[in-house]
C-alpha cells in the first residue's frame, strides 16, 4: 500500500499545482520555460504514475475485501465506463459539442471513470486508487469551471459531425479496451 499512496501523492500532486496553486504555477514556468516546466512535470508524472501502477499491483496480490458489490453493480460500472470514454474522446475531437457544453470532458470522463471501479470493486486497493483519483476529479473540475468562470472563457458551439466522431470514437475505443486491453493490461475481463 505505501507505493500505491506515495505514487498517487505524486501523480495526483502534480495535476494538482493548478488546483492549489496556479499563480505560482504561472510564475515558475516563466521562470524556467515553457520546455523545462513540462519536462520536470512529465517525469514527475511518469514517476507517480509508475509508483501507482506498481503499488496496485502490489496490492492486487493481497485484497482487503470491504463489501461484496452486486453484480448489477458491474454492468453499471460497465455503462458508466462507456461514457467516460465518450467524455475522454470529446477532449480531443475539436469543435464537438459535448466539449461546448462540458468545458471539460476528460475531467469529467475521469470522475465517471472512478466512480464506475468504485461502484464494481469492494476492496481497500480499490477505494484508495479510485476513490483519489474521484476526490481529484471533483476538485478539479471545481476549480477549472473557476477559472473559466474568472477568465470569461467562452468554447465555440459544436457540431453535428464532430459530435458523431467524438462518439464513435469512444465507443470504439471503450470496445477495444474492454474487450481486449483490459484483461491484457490489468488481467480482469470486465465482460466476460
Amino acid at each position: 500500500m505505501p507505493y500505491l499512496i506515495l505514487g498517487l501523492i505524486i501523480f495526483l500532486g502534480v495535476h494538482s499545482v493548478r488546483i492549489v496553486a496556479d499563480d505560482w504555477r504561472t510564475q515558475a514556468r516563466a521562470r524556467i520555460g515553457a520546455l523545462p516546466w513540462k519536462v520536470l512535470y512529465a517525469v514527475a508524472s511518469g514517476l507517480g504514475f509508475g509508483l501507482m501502477v506498481w503499488g496496485f499491483s502490489l496490492v492486487r496480490q493481497q485484497p482487503v475485501q470491504l463489501w461484496s458489490p452486486p453484480v448489477a453493480m458491474r454492468h453499471l460500472a460497465s455503462l458508466l465506463t462507456l461514457i467516460s470514454f465518450v467524455l475522454l474522446a470529446a477532449a480531443y475531437v475539436p469543435g464537438n459539442s459535448i466539449k461546448a457544453r462540458i468545458h471539460h470532458p476528460m475531467v469529467l470522463g475521469v470522475k465517471v471513470w472512478a466512480l464506475a471501479h468504485l461502484l464494481a470493486n469492494g476492496n481497500i486497493g480499490h477505494v484508495v486508487l479510485f476513490g483519489s483519483f474521484l476526490v481529484w476529479a471533483i476538485f478539479n473540475f471545481s476549480a477549472a469551471r473557476r477559472r473559466d468562470r474568472a477568465a470569461g472563457t467562452q468554447y465555440p458551439g459544436g457540431t453535428a459531425g464532430a459530435t458523431g466522431i467524438a462518439v464513435a470514437v469512444g465507443v470504439g475505443a471503450w470496445i477495444v479496451f474492454a474487450l481486449w486491453l483490459h484483461g491484457l493490461l490489468i488481467g480482469v475481463r470486465p465482460l466476460g
